[in-house]
Order: structure tokens, then C-alpha cells, then sequence
């Protein structure tokens, strides 16, 4: 039983199916759905769509170096469901999986399944993830999160607060910004990543260079590594960078990350500039590593020359508190990240904040495994491309798990 007809429910179908192992994907609505339903207008894929790979399928289109649309990427997802003839049950709401003497069962709205293996595939993005204070803001100010927020005109007019600046709080911030409105940006931990270096996607170099491939049983500290926000990357048909200095450029005004709401005020952390300092640094150690593999490997003279990005400009002094009260923030968008939901899941796999426990992929209950989060067995997990490896991998833990049930 596989949960969830997203691209990693059905990346593992395919390797199913080339095994001949019976399955059926179970989904709550459509095909791709949170790719049709939680997606604001303008997005696009941050990977190029060389990078768009799936077990037996990838793009073939005329636009390599582009990005997908969200239309463009249901419309790719469907096509792949059809090219590998997905055994996809739609309008099936999973609400609980149990344990059982010989497997799991599966009880659903439309009746129950009994099954030896099990591959959780639901999305790790399924509920927005809100601080403890997001109660306190004040009751005039709108709040929002991604998943409801589709273009400027579904936002109040007036000043917006965006906070979190991982790859969706910057373009967010980005759009606001550019349709009028005035912008505050709450920065905290971040990655910082141009979308070009030495003539070449970023995307690109960091796949050639073994960075993405990257696998977890490989880095010092998994836990953490899982957590790191997503490089503050968009895709465009501009390539253009989306990092704190492109934002300030238009005029959006950065603040420390938000510490909490106190009568009506916001208070602002004063860590901005070591925060920003941090991801500066890093950022200069992940071109280090990709100078020293374009050597290695020949390719100084086909590339543009190593270069340096400028430091991060921050604000001085530091703004370390804001009236919500006064009507200059009109609106909270909280970028704050997202959590899977697990609630249907009545078996003991979950750890203190409600996530799977697995070692890469294989979950902590005999013959269940999961498919689809970030740095599962490699640091490209939550794009296509690492769901296209991850199934590959698991396919073998899985067929291997039931050849042991049948001896």
C-alpha cells in the first residue's frame, strides 16, 4: 500500500511495478493535488527542468534550463501516473493504518485493506507550521500562510509582515513588494544561494559537484541537517537571484527573526547581522567546494572565472520592535514552514514532534517505509530527481523485507 499519488508515491509505484509486487496508491483527492490546490499563481519549480527525473520518466520538452509552472508540473506528474499505468485510487481518505499478526491494515472511507508493506508517501508539507505566539497578534491584522495565499490581490492592502526567509518567505516577500505594498521581512536561520555562478545554474553545479548527492548516513548530524531551511533559490524565467540583498534592492526592509507578540507589539531578535553573517560564510564555503571540483576536473577554462557574491547589508541599528497596532502592518504571512500530518497513522513510528523515526526511509516497524522528506537519503530528497534515487534505494529494503516474509 502506498499513501499518497504525489511524485514520490508514484516514483515508488514504478519500482513496484518493474518487480511485479501488487500495490495499489491511495489518495485523498486528485493526482498532485497539493500541486493544484496549495500553490500561489506565480510559482514556479526551483529546479530546472533537466533536473525533473522520475524512475523511467524525465522532461523532454524544448525549455531545459527553465522552470515548470505549477500547471505545467500537475500537467508532468499526470503524465508520468499515465506513463507507468499507476494503480491510483483517488477520493480514498486513509484514516487510520494498524498493525497487525502479518502486516498492516488500512482502513480508509472506502473500506479497508489488509497489506504487508506500507509506504507512508503523504507529503511532509501537509499543515503550516505557526509559533506558539501566533495567537497574540492583534485582531486587525490579517494572518496567512502559504498554502492560502495564491496572488497580491488575496492579501489586504496595507503593510505586510512576511516572516521566515527560506525559498517561499523571499519570493512571497518579492511579489508583495513589487505589487506596492510596503514589505517586512523577519530573517532568521537561512540559506543563501545564487541562482547562477560562473555562467552555470547553481542547481547544475552543485549536482556535478556531488553536493546534492550528498547521502545521510554521510553528514555529523542528520537531525539537524534535515531541519536546514530551503536555499533561498526561485525559479524565473529571468534566473534572477532572490537573496536578502536582490529583496532590499526593491525596497522590502529586513528585521531579526520574530521572538514573540506582546500587547500588540512585535519583538525582533538581535541576531540579524550574525545570522546573515553566517549564511554569508557558508554560502562562500559552498563555492570554495565548487571551484576546487571545476579544477579538479578541468573545467576552469570552459566556466566563467571564480568570483564572490557582496556581504549581506543589513540595517543599523537593528529594528527590534514594531506596533501592530498602528495599522502599518495590515497583514502576517507566516513562512514559517510546514509539518506532516500523521494523525491517521495509530502506529508507535512518531518522535516528540510528530516525525517519522527512520534510517533513511526505513521506518521503525517492520516492512513500513517512508518516501518524500527532506534528506532522507540524500540531500536532494525533497526534489524530484532525489525521489527518483530514494525509490530506487528502498525498492530493494522493500522487495528484500517481503522475500524474507515468503522464505
Amino acid at each position: 500500500m502506498v499513501i499518497g499519488a504525489g511524485h514520490g508515491g508514484l516514483a515508488m509505484s514504478r519500482c513496484l511495478s518493474e518487480r511485479a509486487i501488487d500495490h495499489v496508491v491511495l489518495e485523498r483527492n486528485e493526482i498532485a493535488n497539493s500541486w493544484r490546490t496549495e500553490r500561489w499563481d506565480s510559482l514556479r519549480l526551483l529546479t530546472p527542468n533537466w533536473q525533473c527525473r522520475l524512475p523511467g520518466h524525465e522532461y523532454a520538452g524544448d525549455d531545459p534550463d527553465g522552470f515548470m509552472t505549477m500547471p505545467e508540473v500537475v500537467d508532468f506528474i499526470i503524465g508520468y501516473a499515465k506513463h507507468i499505468a499507476a494503480p491510483v485510487q483517488t477520493g480514498t481518505t486513509v484514516t487510520s493504518v494498524r498493525r497487525t499478526d502479518d502486516g498492516y491494515r488500512v482502513t480508509t472511507d472506502n473500506g479497508e485493506w489488509q497489506c504487508a508493506t506500507v509506504v507512508l508517501a503523504s507529503g511532509s508539507f501537509n499543515v503550516p507550521h505557526l509559533p506558539v505566539f501566533a495567537d497574540a497578534v492583534p485582531a486587525a491584522v490579517a494572518t496567512i500562510t502559504p498554502n492560502q495565499y495564491r496572488n497580491p490581490d488575496s492579501v489586504a492592502e496595507g503593510g505586510v509582515l512576511v516572516v521566515g526567509a527560506s525559498a517561499t518567505g523571499v519570493q512571497i516577500a518579492h511579489e508583495l513588494q513589487r505589487s506596492g505594498r510596503q514589505v517586512m521581512l523577519a530573517v532568521g536561520e537561512h540559506v543563501r544561494g545564487p541562482r547562477l555562478y560562473r555562467g552555470r545554474d547553481i542547481q547544475w553545479w552543485m549536482e556535478m559537484a556531488g553536493v546534492l548527492g550528498e547521502r545521510y548516513d554521510e553528514v555529523d548530524d542528520i537531525v539537524r541537517a534535515r531541519r536546514v531551511p530551503s536555499m533561498q533559490l526561485a525559479g524565473s524565467p529571468e534566473r534572477a537571484t532572490f537573496d536578502l540583498n536582490a529583496l532590499t534592492a526593491t525596497g522590502v526592509k529586513l528585521v531579526g527573526r520574530l521572538a514573540g507578540i506582546r500587547d500588540g507589539r512585535a519583538q525582533f531578535s538581535g541576531s540579524l547581522r550574525n545570522k546573515c553573517e553566517l549564511a554569508d560564510l557558508k554560502l562562500g564555503r559552498l563555492l570554495n567546494v565548487l571551484d576546487e571540483w571545476a579544477t579538479a576536473n578541468g573545467l576552469d577554462d570552459e566556466t566563467a572565472p571564480p568570483h564572490r557574491f557582496d556581504p549581506t547589508v543589513v540595517p543599523n541599528p537593528p529594528v527590534l520592535g514594531l506596533d501592530l497596532t498602528n495599522g502599518e502592518i495590515q497583514t502576517i504571512l507566516w513562512a514559517t514552514g510546514f509539518r506532516p500530518d500523521y494523525s491517521w497513522l495509530d502506529v508507535d513510528v512518531l518522535d516528540g514532534k510528530g516525525m517519522v523515526r527512520h534510517d533513511g526511509g526505513v521506518v521503525d516497524s517492520p516492512g513500513m517505509y517512508l518516501i518524500g522528506t527532506p534528506f532522507l537519503r540524500r540531500r536532494k530528497s525533497s526534489f524530484m530527481d532525489g525521489a527518483r534515487e530514494d525509490a530506487q534505494d528502498l525498492i530493494v529494503e522493500l522487495a528484500a523485507f517481503l522475500d524474507r516474509g515468503t522464505r
